[in-house]
């Protein structure tokens, strides 16, 4: 097994075809499918299937994959150290709920990042995929969170798809409302009074059942509900309606202005956290991306 062959593993990975990949790396089509035959055949694990569409990840690859980046890392780490060359860019990918302090935490790790290129991935998607990204090594990091209602489903999911949860912190839910809101200067809210305001929602897509969902209290308690899937939509339609959503009241400097956050009079408690595969080591991009995070929430006064 050489740094080529994985280079050349990686590279189908990314890029999906055996014909990109050879170009993206200066390879000959036939060097490139040799080369991964023979790691195959030392590992004795299958990497890729062939398909007529081109080639796609097996899990047992996905594995090998993740521990194969990892190496590449560190191999370009040292050239850059020794010689003042980075031999592959660095990568790092973070899949999370609809959080402003994640977004503040991937740009500080963005920012920090002195690599003179690099191939970094935010994706804002729903829980199912969050789950199946960090599962699938398309992600490293996910941001969740765990209650009362979700937590069961949820452990027995990331057991199975033998991933971890770290608690970052555990707050009381908020209502997230603009400034201009009849109740917005409410010291805390009840329930019943938002009756009369359309509830937003993140949709979970097909996997729409109650414990995919972002918001702890649940939207078929309320009389008007609106599901949306991104949160400048969202920010849009709680400001221009008169809306509300239900979240952790932790806020970041990223987030509108406009938006206020006031205690919610319900008896439930929300635990957001990371998800990582179990046994794996953080790679430094994400050591920093977890400890940004923990900062910005400290500074919101959370546990």
């Amino acid at each position: 097994m050489t740094l080529q062959q994985l280079r050349y593993a990686d590279a189908v990975a990314t890029y999906g075809s055996i014909s990109e990949a050879a170009r993206r790396v200066f390879a000959t089509q036939p060097t490139l499918t040799e080369s991964i035959r023979a790691l195959e055949e030392e590992l004795r694990v299958a990497i890729f299937t062939r398909t007529a569409r081109g080639v796609a990840v097996t899990r047992e690859g996905e594995e090998f994959l993740a521990s194969a980046r990892q190496i590449l890392d560190d191999a370009s780490r040292i050239s850059e150290k020794y010689t003042g060359k980075a031999v592959r860019r660095p990568q790092f990918a973070v899949s999370c709920q609809h959080y402003a302090f994640a977004v503040e935490a991937f740009m500080e790790v963005v920012k920090a990042n002195g690599a003179d290129a690099y191939d970094f991935t935010l994706r804002e998607t729903v829980t199912s995929e969050i789950i199946d990204d960090v599962a699938r090594h398309r992600s490293e990091v996910g941001v969740l969170y765990l209650s009362s209602r979700n937590e069961k489903s949820l452990r027995k999911i990331l057991k199975r798809e033998e991933l971890q949860f770290e608690e970052l912190f555990s707050a009381r839910p908020h209502v997230f409302l603009g400034k201009k809101h009849p109740l917005a200067k409410h010291k805390s809210i009840r329930p019943a009074e938002l009756d009369a305001y359309p509830y937003i929602t993140y949709e979970q897509g097909v996997e729409n059942a109650l414990y995919f969902a972002e918001e702890v209290m649940p939207a078929i308690d309320r009389k008007k509900s609106i599901r949306v899937r991104d949160r400048a939509t969202m920010t849009n339609l709680v400001l221009g309606l008169d809306g509300f959503t239900v979240a952790s009241g932790v806020h970041a400097k990223a987030y509108n202005q406009a938006i206020v956050s006031v205690p919610l009079k319900l008896d439930e408690t929300i635990r957001v956290g990371i998800v990582r595969r179990s046994g794996l080591p953080p790679s430094p991009a994400a050591e920093a991306f977890i400890a940004s995070m923990r900062r910005i929430i400290g500074g919101n006064g959370q546990k």
